[in-house]
């Protein structure tokens, strides 16, 4: 059985559900006494999946704070983090006396460690009494600011020295596909910038609705925009490799808005851009540039043999799930393949099985859909039990290393040798 926290990431902890059979181990079932193969694994099946996926004319991927947790940080340095993280970052910086009141304010709506459903209740309570100026009020709102700042100093990990090996791995092998087919989208819930850092290390371009100018400016027309290379004696524009667009759907630690205009920073100018956790995130989508990133995500899944790949996305966001689970029910090119290790229980994985059979451990309603069509026996439909990390390992590299890419690899070594 993996042990998800701790046991490096390695494809053959992914099991892909298998209609008629179940939960099939990744690689292939061999005899014990002559190593002769007994029952094929899943592997080619999966290669195939992912290979159809990359193929796509759209190829779009979305992630959530599953694959932040793949991110690797040295023991003296902040470390990604999860919902539970979060609530324990915000008790530290308000107190445990101060948390205890606030908490206490709520007795019949127990919050139970769900930091996402404490700072909606206190978002309620303000609306409630927003003409009310006593002091539990103040009170409410001022720990509504220190848990809104505890939360983007926690969130804030990524450096330099950030382990992104499954990051770095997924965009070579996706943002390195085809020139001439649309460049891959990338979806992502996150407020950090593993992918930002993973592309900058691996010189890929990225483009994020951002300007290119010295002051970073958000303009949603620069989503329109493309890189090409223009050479003399040539007419027709060469599109240039390792690019793909970001679309951060709830913001991120280096926008801050300022009047009117959102900017790439992360001084103490301006406020920061981020939907926090709380029910009302489905109302802020709506406000630019939310707005446009998530018409963007709308509008992708309409489009024509389409393919979607999502890895570490609980579905918990119904301003996010309802437009995949809308375009699984209109778009018939549309493909999903889905890898979380939510499926499956700990006691279902430590069945030492070649092909479990095991309903599903979630009770989410988007989850247990795809899981429905997949049992049906709908192809466009792929579910693997497995990490971001685990499935970064198995994706299949449609294009080995660009020449720029052992170019830069070539002149990193020089800089970092000594010399003889």
């Amino acid at each position: 059985m993996p042990d998800w926290a701790n046991d490096p990431a390695d494809e053959a902890h992914l099991r892909l559900f298998v209609p008629g059979e179940g939960w099939k181990r990744h690689a292939d079932k061999l005899s014990d006494e002559d190593g002769k193969l007994e029952a094929a694994g899943a592997k080619r099946l999966i290669e195939s999946a992912f290979l159809n996926a990359l193929n796509a004319t759209n190829l779009l991927v979305l992630t959530g704070s599953g694959s932040s947790l793949a991110a690797k940080n040295g023991a003296d340095k902040p470390q990604p983090v999860g919902m539970s993280d979060l609530w324990t970052a915000v008790k530290a910086k308000v107190g445990d006396g101060t948390f205890e009141t606030i908490c206490a304010l709520f007795p019949n709506a127990p919050v139970n460690g769900n930091i996402e459903k404490l700072l909606t209740l206190c978002k309620l309570y303000l609306e409630l009494n927003q003409t009310s100026e006593t002091q539990e009020t103040k009170a409410v709102a001022a720990f509504v600011k220190d848990a809104e700042d505890a939360i983007l100093a926690k969130v804030d990990f990524v450096d330099a020295s950030t382990g992104l090996n499954a990051h770095a791995t997924v965009i070579q092998k996706i943002g390195r596909r085809g020139m001439r087919k649309p460049r891959a989208r990338f979806f992502t819930t996150n407020y950090d910038l593993c992918f930002e850092e993973a592309a900058r290390r691996h010189r890929f371009t990225i483009i994020d609705g951002f300007s290119h100018a010295l002051d970073q400016t958000y303009d949603r027309a620069n989503f329109d925009l493309d890189i090409v290379r223009r050479e003399q004696g040539k007419d027709a524009p060469d599109y240039i490799e390792n690019v793909f667009q970001l679309y951060k759907l709830h913001g991120s630690v280096d926008w801050r808005r300022i009047d009117s205009e959102i900017y790439r920073s992360k001084g103490p100018k301006g406020d920061p851009v981020l939907i926090y956790p709380r029910s009302s995130k489905y109302q802020e989508s709506f406000e630019a540039p939310y707005l446009d990133m998530i018409g963007a995500l709308q509008a992708s899944l309409r489009e024509p043999d389409t393919a979607l790949i999502v890895s570490g996305f609980g579905f918990n966001d119904d301003h996010l799930s309802r437009p995949i689970l809308a375009a699984m029910e209109a778009n018939m090119s549309m493909r999903l393949v889905v890898c979380d290790p939510a499926f499956l229980a700990a006691e279902d994985l430590a069945i030492d099985e070649h092909v479990i059979e095991a309903e599903l451990k979630t009770q989410n309603p988007y989850l247990t859909a795809f899981y429905r069509l997949a049992k049906g026996g709908d192809p466009r439909v792929h579910l693997l039990n497995g990490r971001f990390s685990d499935m970064a390992k198995a994706l299949p590299d449609l294009v080995g290393e660009t020449d720029r890419e052992r170019h830069i690899a070539r002149v990193r070594s020089l800089r970092d040798e000594p010399a003889q």
